[in-house]
Order: structure tokens, then sequence, then C-alpha cells
């Protein structure tokens, strides 16, 4: 585990539930005086208290230990609002519909920020009937590669994972497309918008 939960988290948690030491302290079966040994930094909550802990201040074991407290604001279930989670360490994916803390290989992943293609990471949007085929002029190399392709519309989302030595490139059914994602294991997550039907 490289996280233990702090005192300074467990104070402020802990004011943000109203509550006091003592109150904090009830539903533990513990003295005020440990809850005051712990926010002052002069011990840390034994291992078997982490989920008694993090329950009685309302949030999961993982919000404690990382002191962030989560809440998912995507009540309607949007996907273009979801966010995607990449593990440097392992390439795996995660993708979450809110707000969310996600860990991989014993770290815990930010959310990726897409950028606006650049001149090294153009994502090219041609129409063939019904499907977007998607292109990039990118190196994909052993050191240097796409990860993946993804389209993200308002009810689901469409994912091509991509290989060194392989082609950058990806076809992805049209119907409510709203965004498409390219992944540069270097340089980060891209994004550009498909191209806009014309009207007859």
């Amino acid at each position: 585990m490289d996280k233990y939960v702090t005192g300074a988290v467990i104070r402020r948690l802990r004011e943000s539930k109203g509550m006091t030491q003592g109150e904090l302290a009830e539903r533990l079966f513990i003295s005020g005086k440990t809850v005051s040994k712990w926010e002052t930094g002069q011990g840390f909550p034994d291992i078997s208290l982490i989920e008694p802990l993090a329950k009685a201040l309302g949030i999961s074991v993982i919000e404690l230990l990382s002191g962030e407290d989560i809440r998912n604001a995507n009540r309607s279930f949007n996907m273009a609002r979801g966010k995607l989670y990449v593990c440097p360490v392992c390439g795996n994916v995660i993708r979450a519909t809110g707000e969310a803390l996600i860990s991989c290989c014993g770290i815990t992943l930010p959310p990726a920020q897409a950028e606006p293609c650049d001149g090294e990471h153009e994502i090219r949007i041609e129409t063939a009937e019904d499907e977007y085929y998607v292109t990039l002029d990118h190196p994909m190399s052993k050191e240097h590669y796409i990860s993946f392709i993804a389209s993200v519309s308002d009810n689901g989302m469409q994912f091509i994972k991509l290989y060194p030595e392989g082609s950058a490139e990806a076809r992805f059914k049209i119907s409510r497309v709203l965004k498409i994602y390219a992944y540069c294991n270097r340089h980060g997550l891209f994004q550009a918008a498909p191209p806009k039907k014309k009207r007859s």
C-alpha cells in the first residue's frame, strides 16, 4: 500500500459531516483522545478500523486512503460526459460515466484530458456508407504508437484496441457519434468531432 489515511484527511471529512471527535469516536467504539491523536499526527488508525472509519465518514475505503471524496454529478448517465482512465504501466483503459476514483497497477489514475488534434496527431474521419473510417498518420513502433481509437455517443462507446506495428485505423457505426478519440502512448488523448451531416 503506497498511501495511508492521514489525520488531516480524517479531520476534513469529519468536519464536512458535522461530527465532533467524540461522535466519530462513539461510532468506532474508541476514545475521543484516540481520534484527536490521529488528527494531530500523533498516531494512525489501526488497519482493522479503516473500513469502519470509511463507513462512519460516508465514503469508500479507497476514497479514504486517497484523501478524495468523490461525488458523481453525472446522475443522468450521459455517456458523452464520461471519462477515460489509462494505466501507463499496463495500458489498461477504463471508462467511467462520471467522477470516479480509479487505480491500476498500484497507481491512482487521473482522468485522461483530451486535447484538440495537432500536426502529429491529426484524426482523419471519412464517411463510408453507414460508418466512419478513422485513420491517423502516426508511428506505430513498439516505443511510440496509437494505443486505441474510440467513438463516443450519447448512448454508448465503440472501442478499438491497437497494437504496435499495426495500422492506426478503425471503423465505427455512424449512429449518434459525438466525438472520436485517439490515444498516443507518449502524448496522451486527442479528440475530434465527426463531420457534420450534410442537409439534403
